[in-house]
């Protein structure tokens, strides 16, 4: 093995770096000095000459890149793809997209003189008469109509021909041809032109270019229909009968019941009853029923005119029973006869005979059932007088019937806030059947309203004891726990209801409301934000929000939310003073006008509104209009003193004469005023501190009432928290709302949900009142 190694010699025979020094002598710069012929060359015109063209060739033996051979630069081959050309002279600018060659030459411009150009614009020309003729049928003008449809063939023969000397025949529109020919014949058809009709179908027809035009046949028995021509309406009709594929199951049918009825016209009943018996065991309808008892009445076949009514009534009408005489639109004549026929004689017959009928069956328990889904039928038609009068037919019924009744006569009473009432029926739904749990959560409901929480949630209870799916009891629960201020039990009944009812804005609101009450506004926005998106316009929402972020002192999103709020609800005055004060705040009175000139449009008496307006034109340095909007509040309210101070100011900051006036009503004013506050005083220095309190509440500036809300405190302290409150308006600016005023999304009374019962083994009846501060819809 170690014959095949070598080792290396100790002297390198060769070196592997030999040559590398190695350079032409022509760049041997430093030996320059010494080389005679270059010295002699710089001393004489020898230097002067230019260089030889080969000179460097021939030293390096190829031509050095970039050099410059005959006048053109030697191209680069590594940029020659980035558009380096060898054409290209030295100094030109680089120009890779050839962008200096100019724009691009302008499109050629269409030749509206070529044949092409004037069959595509007569083609056009051709759809928009089609269109025409069609929109003028619909807006019943058929003699234009007429016109469009006739121009149209007229225009479209003229383009068959000229497209055939362009084009092969096989290029023919010919969807074109058809849509022309067809409407032609519509409207043909539509002016009583039968006979030019019939020959307009007939082109179609025998075009065998056309598929599917044996359908058309159908128009054609329709017309020979019209006509009284019954043997070629028939004959027309199997014809299309014959080419529809057994597929088209709907046109078939109505095929068929064309050729029933033309039967029916020519007296041959025994073909027409063939042709709906037929349709009757295929697709049954009424129409095709009813025309097939009318066939059986001609020939007297009184037993098969009874199975014909039984398959009629078993037809299914795909309208609800209940929705039956509500009208589907806002046409005044269907109004009109669903009104005449809601409760005519044939429809009170129609509704006792039922009833009778059920009750002399074996299924006489039904009847009780058909009564109460009257009554509820009565309720969704908001007649809840006749909704009372049938339940109460139930009062000597047996227990289970006397409940359900019952609990729906206690479920109607709540809603109209006879109490009273509601709790004697509730009683006796909860006497006749102890299980109801709906009869259980409607006596909850009057025991909650009298106030006595505790025993309210006793029957909650018994009621999800009865039926844990009770979602009234369980959502009245959490409303009681509420109102014992037992907060971590009502906002468990309030998870335990969202986990069952995911979506439920009510459910949404009253977690949110618990963490709110609880005092973690974090919460309370988190469930506020799963709320506005379930309901993203609702205001009230909205402007919750706004308040627990402003509480949190992040006024962009206050703003934002309250902004908001007052773009879907423009009315809500504690939402417009908060928009006021915050762009006071931020010295934008400019924009504060708008919200407090609609305050002052919704509480035209309160002069508290009007003043804010006056004081943004003032603190804007808008004086003119500052002061003829007091000026104007001075002409509603006389003896509003802030007003008078402000015209005093204004006017001698003016310099107008009027000021002296001003003065001596301000001055009066006062005088009156430092007199009422004397009469106060010796008023409770007499013992009547109860009648100077009222005294010193009437004598206010501006007569207002003052509330002792929360959250009106709050707004009226951010008004007087703004730059320059301690002038004589703003400091008299906590006079609150007036009192007789009401929000129409305030808080209303927290009231419980209420339930009732549609039937007797059924239910709950979903129809319920909604509870506490509920977000309107």
């Amino acid at each position: 093995m170690m014959q095949n190694v070598h080792l290396a010699p100790e002297t390198d025979e060769d070196d592997l770096y030999s040559g590398y020094n190695d350079y032409n002598p022509t760049y041997d710069t430093e030996e320059l000095e010494n080389d005679t012929a270059f010295q002699e060359a710089v001393r004489t015109s020898h230097g002067r000459r230019p260089p030889s063209k080969t000179s460097l060739a021939s030293s390096m033996g190829r031509p050095m890149t970039g050099a410059i051979q005959d006048g053109v630069t030697r191209p680069m081959t590594a940029v020659r793809a980035a558009g380096f050309t060898k054409a290209a002279v030295r100094g030109s600018a680089f120009d890779p997209l050839g962008q200096s060659r100019g724009p691009a030459p302008p499109l050629e411009a269409k030749n509206e003189d070529s044949p092409e150009e004037k069959i595509r614009q007569l083609e056009k020309k051709v759809n928009e008469l089609v269109e025409e003729s069609c929109i003028a049928n619909s807006c019943g003008d058929l003699k234009l109509a007429l016109e469009k449809a006739k121009d149209a063939g007229r225009k479209e023969r003229i383009l068959v021909r000229q497209r055939e000397q362009v084009t092969t025949p096989e290029n023919i529109n010919l969807d074109l041809t058809y849509s022309v020919l067809f409407n032609l014949a519509s409207q043909y058809s539509a002016n009583e032109m039968y006979a030019e009709a019939l020959n307009t179908y007939q082109v179609i027809v025998k075009n065998k270019m056309f598929s599917n035009a044996g359908r058309l046949k159908v128009n054609m028995g329709n017309i020979y229909l019209k006509q009284r021509n019954y043997s070629k309406a028939i004959k027309f009709y199997r014809m299309a009968l014959d080419q529809i594929p057994s597929v088209h199951k709907e046109m078939r049918i109505k095929i068929m019941q064309n050729i029933g009825v033309t039967f029916i016209k020519t007296g041959q009943y025994s073909d027409a009853i063939n042709s709906f018996e037929h349709i009757m065991s295929l697709a049954p309808n009424l129409k095709a029923g009813f025309n097939l008892i009318l066939s059986y009445f001609a020939v007297g076949d009184r037993d098969k005119m009874k199975k014909a009514f039984q398959k009629l009534i078993a037809v299914p009408l795909e309208i609800d029973e209940d929705d039956k005489y509500i009208s589907p639109s806002d046409d005044p004549h269907t109004n009109l006869v669903i009104e005449a026929i809601k409760n005519d004689h044939l429809r009170q017959m129609e509704r006792e005979r039922c009833v009778e009928v059920v009750k002399a069956s074996q299924y006489v328990e039904l009847a009780n059932d058909l009564e109460i889904n009257k009554a509820i039928t009565y309720l969704r038609q908001k007649d809840f007088n006749q909704a009372v009068e049938t339940l109460k037919m139930f009062e000597k019924k047996d227990s289970r019937v006397k409940s359900a009744a019952a609990t729906n006569l206690s479920f109607l009473y709540y809603l109209e806030n006879e109490f009273a009432q509601a709790s004697s029926y509730a009683d006796l739904a909860v006497n006749s059947d102890r299980y109801n749990p709906s009869a259980l959560t409607n006596k909850g409901n009057t025991v909650f309203a009298n106030g006595d929480y505790e025993k309210a949630a006793e029957f909650y209870k018994e009621a999800l004891r009865n039926d844990s799916s009770c979602t009234e009891a369980l959502y009245n629960i959490g409303l009681t726990y509420k109102r014992l201020n037992r907060l971590d039990e009502a906002l468990d009944c309030f998870l335990k209801l969202h986990a069952i009812l995911r979506n439920s804005a009510q459910v949404l609101y009253q977690i949110a409301n618990v963490y709110e009450l609880m005092e973690d506004p974090n919460q309370a926005i988190e469930w506020l934000m799963q709320l506005i998106s379930v309901v993203p316009t609702d205001s009230r929402a909205l402007s919750k929000l706004g308040e627990l972020y402003d509480s949190e002192g992040d006024k962009s999103q206050a703003f934002q939310y309250y902004y908001e709020s007052y773009r879907y609800f423009p009315s809500n005055i504690e939402v417009i003073e908060w928009l006021g004060a915050y762009y006071i705040d931020t010295q934008f009175c400019e924009k504060a006008i708008q919200y407090f000139e609609r305050a002052s449009l919704i509480q035209p008496s309160q002069v508290k509104w009007q003043l804010m307006v006056a004081s943004c034109f003032r603190r804007s340095g808008n004086y003119q209009k500052a002061l003829d909007t007091y000026k104007d509040i001075h002409r509603k309210f006389p003896e509003n003193v802030e007003c008078l101070r402000f015209l005093v100011r204004l006017c001698t900051d003016i310099g107008l004469k009027e000021v002296q006036e001003y003065a001596t009503k301000l001055k009066r004013l006062e005088k009156m005023k430092e007199i009422r506050e004397q009469r106060v005083r010796s008023g409770r220095d007499g013992g009547g501190g109860s009648r100077s309190r009222r005294e010193g509440s009437a004598g206010s500036d501006s007569g207002q009432n003052c509330s002792a809300s929360s959250k009106g405190e709050r707004l009226s302290a951010k008004l007087r928290a703004l730059p320059g409150t301690n002038e004589p308006y703003e400091s008299s600016s906590n006079k609150e709302i007036d009192a007789s005023y009401v929000d129409p999304l305030g808080p209303q009374i927290e009231r419980p949900k209420t339930a009732a019962r549609k039937r007797i083994d059924e239910d709950d009846f979903a129809d319920e009142e909604l509870g506490d501060d509920l977000l309107p819809e």
